[in-house]
């Protein structure tokens, strides 16, 4: 399958498995930016990315998030195959600790089928 990815900064790094087997494409941050009291960052990729219509974007930390003092904010980030954005990141910064610096490998994308359900109303 092929997905259309644009770089939308000039130092956006196109994404690719780190090996040959895994799941998830390697995103690197091309920014940061932290809230005003400095619990939150949120690093912009410079990508924006097409996922065909029928398939959803997944995004997850890697597995290096747990040297850090950062939690993915929702989890598990879902890019629907309308969104034509910057694909982003925000972390809550926990306590004093590590985070990433620009540069660095900070999550990752899995592109998946899903199926489209009908939904039924019952009373029991």
């Amino acid at each position: 399958m092929k997905v259309k990815i644009k770089k939308i900064d000039a130092n956006a790094v196109i994404p690719k498995y780190a090996k040959p087997g895994d799941a998830g494409l390697d995103l690197t941050a091309t920014s940061e930016e932290w809230n005003n009291d400095n619990t939150m960052v949120t690093y912009g990729t410079g990508l924006a990315v097409e996922i065909p219509e029928g398939y959803v974007g997944l995004l997850f930390p890697r597995s290096s998030v747990s040297k850090t003092s950062l939690d993915l904010t929702n989890c598990v980030g879902v890019i629907d195959s309308g969104y034509r954005g910057e694909i982003m990141f925000k972390f809550r910064y926990l306590q004093e600790g590590m985070i990433y610096d620009v540069g660095d490998r900070i999550g990752q994308l899995i592109i998946m089928p899903y199926p489209q359900v009908d939904v039924e109303e019952v009373e029991d």
